[in-house]
This record gives C-alpha cells, structure tokens and sequence, in this order.
C-alpha cells in the first residue's frame, strides 16, 4: 500500500523511541515549541520529508494516560515495520484538558512542515480552527479517537477524515453489560469525559441509553475530566449523596479505577464498575473481579489506521504540500469496538 524506497538513507528508528519515551516520561510539563518535535524526531526544523518519505506527527492527549500511551507504541511499532515509507513525530500533552497544550503542539507541527497529522482532538470544537490552518497550509489531517465537530467543522469550511469506532454503540453495549447484574430500578451513575469531547457525549448517550432499556434509574451524571483523581472525588461524593448507588458507568477506565478507589475506600462490595478503553490496570480489576466490564477501541491499532489513511491522501499528492487538497476524497473509517468481560478475557 505504500511506497518504499530501499535505497534511501535512513535516520535510525531510536530517534523516534527516544522521542516516545521522552514524551511519556515528560507529562509534568509541556513541551516547549522548540523540544515538542525535536525530542520526538531528533531534529531542529527539517523538511515535510526525509528523503523521499514524508514526516507523520501523531498528537495526542495526554501520554499520561495508559491509553494513550499504547496509542503511541502501537505507532511506533508501525513506523518500525514501514520504516523506509515514512517518518513518525510522537507528541502529548500534560493531561486531558489541557487544550493550549495540543493546539501549541499542532501549531509547531506546521511551523516544521510536516507531510501529515494525525490527531487524538484533546476538544472536539476548539482545536477545529487550528487544524483548518493545518489544512491550509497543505498538511493531510487525520482525526481519530475522538471525532471533531461538525458544525464547527462546516463553518470553518474544512474537510477532515475521522477514523475511529463508534462510541455510543460500544458504550451502549457496555451499559446493556453491567446491567445483566443489576435489577430493574436500581440506582446507576455516569462519570462523564470533558462536556465539549464528541466521545464522551456519545460514550454518555449510549450509557443513557443502555439504563433506560433496562429499567436502570440514572440519579447523577457529571464530569470528572477523564481523569482518575476527580473521579475519585466525584465517585466518594456520589456514594455519600445516594446510598442506594448499584452501579457506576465510567466514560473512560482510568475514571473506572478513580471510581473502584472511592468504592473500595467506602467498603462497598455491591457497587457494580464498567469503564471504556481496555487498560491493562483495568483488564486485572475485571479479572480480579472489581469491576465488571470495559470496551476495547483497541487504541494501539486506532493511530496505525489514522496514519495509514494519511499516507494513503499523501500517496495521491502531485507534489509535496498539496496533499490537503484530497483530504475530502477520503471517507470516515469506523474501527471496531469490543465489550471485554471476565468471560472474554479468561478464553
């Protein structure tokens, strides 16, 4: 599917693993423009190529996040197999929300003229206009994980890909699990992502979904940000606020082992935990019997597809730098979503 060129000189793929490892070891801070792509690829402010393969960034949310993380072995392990087509750029931000982060990231992407990028959208709506600069300065944009927003994406008047599962079918499949150990009328609350991220509000509705098929009462729904501490918190609240609490549907895993924290801390056994991502911490709590589902994106593949269909767009590219313009050409890509049980797991 891709174009190699056996007889390029090749920069070796530690660049790329020392970038990677610096990147995930580094979430205290973000980076500073100058170390974001230069850390990741072992450059200062080399060309949209490498010879004749074009350079592939790869943004992220925060690296911090387990998630994530594999996200960006995944790529890696990509770039290593497909070494003489292209060259990968890893970067992350601090945490989930930090929306200044990305966007100073993805505008050191285009200051480098890289070929492509490949996004994780920390905000489905503010990192629209950003990417639409991207765009326009002939960059091939791919958006994973979590879907931009339309309307805005419309009123920037910019096409993007989006290459990802459908979240509020996983989500709902997820809901309709933990709802097979519970009873109808039962007491249910939903941990939420960040209010403005497309995959929480769809991870949102199919859990809302999933109760209201199964006579589940949903009593709160909130934010905790994606984050385990603030789930933490809003599980330990949620506990003292409705006694009656049976279950808990978390928009992410690590907000799950931020939940099973406050529930183990409160000694409840009778509070039944689903999450969404398939971590390893949370793989071990299913088993362990402490929660008691997940969904798998499979998110070391979900940045191998991204990068996939940017080199497809470049492939067709007449010349360096025009490649954008057969961005709308491409169609969104669904991906799989898996539900993972004690069950799935022990086969």
């Amino acid at each position: 599917m891709f174009a190699a060129n056996a007889g390029l000189r090749r920069r070796p793929l530690l660049l790329i693993l020392a970038g990677l490892l610096l990147s995930s070891t580094g979430c205290s801070n973000s980076p500073a423009p100058e170390d974001a792509t230069s850390a990741a690829a072992g450059l200062g402010s080399p060309p949209a190529t490498t010879g004749d393969r074009p350079r592939v960034a790869l943004v992220m949310k925060s690296l911090a996040n387990e998630f994530f993380a594999s996200m960006a072995e995944g790529a890696t392990a990509h770039a290593a197999q497909h070494v003489g087509d292209y060259e990968l750029i890893v970067n992350g931000i601090q945490d989930e929300t930090d929306l200044a982060g990305q966007v100073s990231l993805v505008e050191q992407m285009v200051a480098q003229q890289v070929a492509a990028i490949v996004i994780a959208p920390a905000d489905s709506k503010a990192l629209v206009p950003v990417l639409r600069k991207a765009s326009a300065a002939g960059i091939v944009v791919v958006n994973i994980d979590n879907r931009l927003d339309a309307d805005v994406l419309r009123e920037q008047q910019v096409q993007i890909p989006f290459v990802g599962p459908d979240n509020r079918v996983g989500a709902k499949n997820v809901g309709l699990q933990l709802a097979k150990s519970l009873q109808a009328g039962d007491e249910i609350a939903i941990l939420e992502g960040l209010e403005t991220s497309f995959n929480g509000q769809q991870r949102k509705l199919g859990f809302t979904e999933a109760a209201a098929e199964s006579g589940l009462k949903v009593v709160a729904s909130q934010s905790a940000q994606w984050e385990m501490d603030v789930a933490n918190q809003a599980t330990a609240a949620l506990l003292t606020a409705h006694p009656g609490l049976k279950g808990i549907m978390a928009c992410n895993d690590s907000m799950a082992l931020g939940a099973l924290a406050a529930v183990r801390a409160a000694g409840r056994t009778d509070v039944r935990i689903a999450g969404f991502d398939n971590i390893g911490a949370v793989r071990q709590a299913i088993l362990d019997g402490q929660i008691l589902v997940t969904a798998d994106q499979h998110g070391d593949q979900l940045a191998v597809y991204g990068i996939e269909t940017a080199l497809q767009l470049l492939d067709g590219a007449v010349a360096p730098g025009d490649g954008a313009a057969a961005q709308g050409t491409v169609r969104d890509r669904e991906t799989a979503v898996d539900v993972i049980t004690k069950e799935t797991l022990s086969r």
